[in-house]
């Protein structure tokens, strides 16, 4: 048996110039036209080169994208449930032809890569949002995304030669190769991948453990690029993280990494996204919570688990674990969902998001039945400190 699962599409493919070859690209880029990226762009620049959005070579051509919009599927019949995207305004598109290479720039005009342009297209972005968000609403942060895009889009392979420079979690910044070498040396044939963009609560944890019960290693795999203002940000989540990890989970057994992934906020079509991209970096399962990738009421409680009946196990080839709303329960006397739990709400432990703020702001650890107090402490120190910047 072997350790690791297939990549999706069969190979993990690997877009990084190394040495002279990065050198001759970085040189060659200085006289091409340059494209400037967004920050979703960027991520999604950097995760084709690594091999996280295998099979993916590089931004999708039309033939790739319109079927990845009306059936989640690529033009060879390969499952892909986002369209991965290079949008451009009318003015830069019309000087741009298909056959021309182009140099695809980062932060501060930075040079990372170059492009080959193979399609240049334009798009529906209501279709887009009604079939990928399942809205039109601009208020949805996925849908403004795409309302603020360009509306030309161009596609072909790309090759990085210098990859965006991060300067924070690069102890976790651990490529598909990485991740899968290190569960082959620690002996994991079966590893679960928890996605989130949320501190770990008492109710992840505990589904995250069940999960564990069943596979050797579980990886939690926070999403670390562009989200939704409102959210924590990405350096307060990692700090609750390492708190919790370091004191409740076997550490044989779990591994820390990054997702340098922007959030879309796509809800069931993400959560397919996510395995599959985990399947990438080595995952031989994924949890699949209630509203997972969800944002407001846009999405049913159990949509996310919902969309995976639509593939065949052998076509996913990850398997998706799905999960219950979870809580502590006073009958109980321990942590407890729906599925296993037979008593009344007034016995269950539930806060509301809008509540543990309050509290976290106030200073108030909320009670242990729903967040660790070392998590409660980190957040509560960022929410002081907000208060006082």
């Amino acid at each position: 048996m072997t350790t690791n699962i297939a990549p999706h599409g069969g190979t993990l493919i690997n877009l990084l110039a190394q040495g002279n070859e990065a050198e001759a690209l970085a040189q060659h880029a200085k006289g091409l036209t340059r494209v400037p990226l967004s920050p979703r762009e960027i991520a999604d620049l950097e995760m084709i080169a690594i091999g996280a959005l295998s099979p993916l070579t590089g931004f999708m051509v039309a033939d790739d994208y319109n079927p990845v919009v009306d059936n989640m599927r690529m033009a060879d019949g390969t499952i892909w449930s986002l369209p991965v995207t290079l949008a451009v305004d009318d003015a830069l598109g019309a000087g741009l032809s298909v056959g021309q290479e182009i140099t695809l720039t980062g932060d501060g005009g930075t040079p990372l890569a170059v492009m080959e342009i193979t399609d240049k297209f334009g798009r529906d972005k209501r279709k887009e949002a009604l079939k990928v968000y399942r809205t039109e609403d601009e208020a949805h942060p996925g849908v403004a995304k795409v309302y603020e895009q360009g509306d030309t889009l161009l596609g072909g392979p790309i090759r990085m030669f210098a990859r965006p420079t991060h300067d924070d979690f690069l102890e976790y910044r651990l490529d598909p190769e990485q991740t899968r070498a290190l569960f082959r040396e620690r002996g994991w044939k079966r590893v679960v991948g928890f996605q989130t963009r949320n501190p770990i609560h008492r109710a992840h944890e505990y589904i995250q453990k069940c999960a564990l019960e069943t596979v050797d290693g579980l990886l939690v795999h926070p999403l670390v690029g562009e989200t939704k203002s409102d959210d924590i940000p990405s350096h307060v989540r990692m700090e609750c993280y390492d708190a919790l990890l370091s004191n409740y989970y076997p550490k044989d057994r779990t591994a820390l990494s990054v997702f340098p992934a922007a959030m879309r906020y796509a809800g069931p079509r993400e959560a397919v996204f996510h395995a599959l991209v985990r399947k990438n970096y080595g995952c031989t399962h994924f949890i699949v919570g209630r509203d997972h990738a969800g944002v407001g009421d846009y999405y049913g409680t159990f949509d996310a688990q919902l969309i995976f009946g639509e593939f065949s196990p052998e076509e996913l080839d990850i398997t998706p674990m799905f999960f219950d709303h979870s809580f502590y329960c006073k009958a109980c006397e321990g942590m407890a969902s729906y599925k296993t739990c037979p008593h009344d709400g007034d016995q269950h432990v539930i806060l509301s998001g809008t509540k543990v703020r309050a509290m976290l702001a106030d200073g108030i650890v909320p009670p242990e039945e729903f967040t660790r107090s070392e998590v409660a402490e980190v957040l509560i120190k960022h929410m002081l400190k907000s208060k006082s910047a």
